[in-house]
């Protein structure tokens, strides 16, 4: 099934971070979110490429979030699925938080894919509200 997802990543200490072509970036412990897009052949099961990276269980890095789930201090703490909807640049600005520049949007106008969470139960709610307004 495709879809539009957020991915709520948990940041357990502050890490720099090389990010492909990005860059190293800091990022200081928290919550982020990513927001991203499954509409390729395999939909949903994009997300779960994204668990098995955050839990070792894959090493390959082919998007900006690879790079932060593959680090020893993120850890991917809850997904929201927005299935059948196409809303990835809606939500990475309706969402709450502060933008890492240039982070998961290279493929759009938008600053950013990722946020800096004002915590995770504010961002997961925002999530599911949206997914209800949305949907």
């Amino acid at each position: 099934m495709p879809g539009t997802y957020v991915l709520a990543v948990a940041v357990d200490e502050p890490a720099t971070i090389e990010v492909g072509a990005l860059g190293e970036r800091a990022f200081d412990r928290g919550t982020y979110a990513y927001v991203g897009s499954a509409f390729g052949p395999g939909g949903f099961s994009r997300v779960e490429r994204h668990r098995e990276l955050a839990a070792g269980e894959r090493d390959a890095r082919h998007w900006h979030v690879d790079y932060l789930l593959g680090h020893p201090a993120a850890s991917l703490a809850a997904v929201v699925k927005f299935p059948e909807m196409d809303v990835e640049c809606d939500l990475a600005s309706a969402l709450p938080g502060d933008p890492v520049p240039a982070f998961g949007a290279s493929d759009c106008d938008c600053d950013s894919h990722l946020l800096r969470a004002p915590d995770r139960e504010a961002l997961l709610s925002a999530a599911r509200a949206a997914r209800e307004r949305l949907g």
